[in-house]
């Protein structure tokens, strides 16, 4: 938490030491000795959606709130729900009103987007009440404060003082994207690509030297979703990436497998799949081969398109056993909840909500297929956290080829990670788990939510400790493994 009262009346703003630390006074001084071993370590970032092209560019950020505000699907869920209410920020109306365009050919009537980034700066601070309690009010305190300098918190009174701050910090090269990867302790970045990205931006980094510390991710889902509007054109563009006249569903799968090499010549370690469903039932190739078919006419059913889509998670997982990509699996989020924001501003504008997921019989296919393959790895998440202790924790803790993943999305939260550690450790342990991953496009914020899983972690291992369920130094060791050495370890390079 901020200290308030001292950037009131000296100008300055820090954060206090012991913030998302047990307030209980046994707990604390335990907690403080386990997060300290943690806190210097390397960050090993393996699952987020920050651009390649970012760091290849090394450009400039653009303004506060090009940065902060308009790309965080976060911050503008929480302004736009507070639209219409007497606390909401001034001037907030929609996502158009900070900063959101419309796409080409948005429906008639779609409001533009406010160009003008101090007035969308303005508008942040003025709803920055809104924020209390939640992980973004976290998140960025610690940019602003330990990264940027932020010498008061955000306000109707500071907004300006506060803008004109950042963008001189913005324009000093020490703040350009490289060179905070450095000081953020980054030892490895994972992109999230679609599978018929170029990899350009990969490849100029590695020209840079940099082809180790940034790595792509696959990500296939528009092209396992027959169903979608787009599909016909995210294949013929698949097509042309691998080099295949996609015509059938032989050349379909040809087609995945050679982006998939091309991913692992890259540097890529793992595969990302964002379903709604965790099913895996795999069809027969004849039936795969039929409903592809008449995708390709347009003529597909829905129920057509589910089948297909579960039978394409478990060849995605066929693939991962043959060429070690790590899969990634995090269903259970019906995608852009409102239509006509879908259709007017595009996806990933907040409007994306969790729902029930089972695992149980979905996993099953595919765990009995490959749970036990040396070179299979499935990492799998959810937002459905009932799910934690009753379905994916055991499930982790016997199947060798399944880790669980960190609380993710809306569950990476001080409380969320709390009741995770707390629902899954009798079950799987804490080695059956992959360690934190940070799933964000805003790329300042990743220091900020490692930090906090670890003094989380922290603060659940001092607990154990004084509770003489662990002795110290096995809690400090194993705040260690699960800040930095299990993330390496559930993600290991290929070759």
């Amino acid at each position: 938490m901020a200290h308030r009262d001292q950037a009131a009346t000296t100008g300055t703003w820090s954060l206090h030491p012991d913030r998302a630390l047990p307030a209980d006074r046994e707990l604390r001084p335990l907690a403080r000795e386990i997060y300290a071993a943690t806190r210097g370590l390397p960050i090993v970032s393996m699952h987020g959606h920050v651009d390649a092209g970012l760091l290849a560019d090394d450009a400039p950020f653009g303004d506060p709130a090009e940065l902060f505000v308009t790309p965080d699907h976060y911050l503008v869920r929480m302004l736009v729900a507070q639209s219409t209410s007497p606390h909401g920020a001034p001037g907030v109306r929609g996502v158009h009103s900070l900063g959101v365009a419309p796409l080409p050919g948005a429906p008639a009537g779609t409001a533009p987007a406010e160009t003008d980034p101090r007035e969308i700066w303005r508008r942040f601070c003025a709803g920055w009440r809104l924020y209390r309690g939640t992980p973004t009010r976290n998140w960025l305190e610690h940019a602003l404060v330990e990264v940027f300098d932020a010498p008061v918190p955000p306000s109707t009174e500071t907004a300006d003082a506060l803008y004109d701050h950042l963008v001189d910090r913005l324009a000093r090269p020490e703040f350009r994207p490289r060179a905070l990867f450095d000081r953020f302790g980054l030892e490895i970045l994972a992109t999230t690509d679609p599978a018929q990205a170029s990899l350009a931006d990969h490849a100029r980094l590695a020209a840079d030297g940099w082809g180790a510390r940034v790595v792509p991710t696959f990500r296939p889902d528009p092209l396992l979703h027959v169903d979608r509007e787009d599909w016909a054109d995210q294949v013929a563009a698949l097509g042309v990436a691998a080099g295949v006249d996609v015509v059938d569903y032989r050349s379909y799968l040809d087609a995945l497998r050679r982006r998939r090499a091309a991913f692992v010549a890259a540097g890529a370690r793992a595969t990302d799949h964002g379903h709604l469903s965790a099913d895996t039932t795999p069809l027969d190739d004849a039936d795969a081969a039929r409903i592809l078919d008449a995708a390709l006419r347009g003529e597909v059913t829905a129920d057509e398109a589910r089948a297909f889509s579960a039978h394409m998670l478990f060849q995605m997982a066929a693939m991962s056993a043959d060429d070690g990509l790590v899969m990634q699996l995090h269903p259970g989020v019906l995608r852009d909840h409102c239509d006509g924001i879908l259709r007017a501003y595009g996806p990933d504008k907040g409007y994306d909500i969790p729902g029930r997921t089972d695992y149980v019989r979905s996993l099953r296919p595919v765990l009995e297929a490959f749970g036990h393959h040396p070179r299979f790895r499935m990492i799998a998440f959810t937002v459905d956290e009932t799910s934690f202790s009753r379905e994916l924790a055991p499930l982790a803790g016997v199947y060798p080829a399944l880790r669980l993943g960190a609380p993710w999305w809306f569950l990476d939260t001080p409380d969320g990670m709390r009741r995770f550690r707390e629902a899954v450790t009798d079950t799987a342990g804490f080695y059956n788990t992959s360690g934190f991953v940070d799933d964000t496009r805003a790329f300042c914020s990743i220091p900020a939510r490692h930090d906090l899983a670890r003094r989380i972690d922290a603060g659940h291992l001092a607990r154990l400790v004084a509770e003489h369920r662990l002795d110290l130094d096995e809690a400090a060791e194993t705040a260690v493994d699960l800040a930095y050495h299990l993330p390496r370890a559930s993600y290991p390079p290929l070759g």
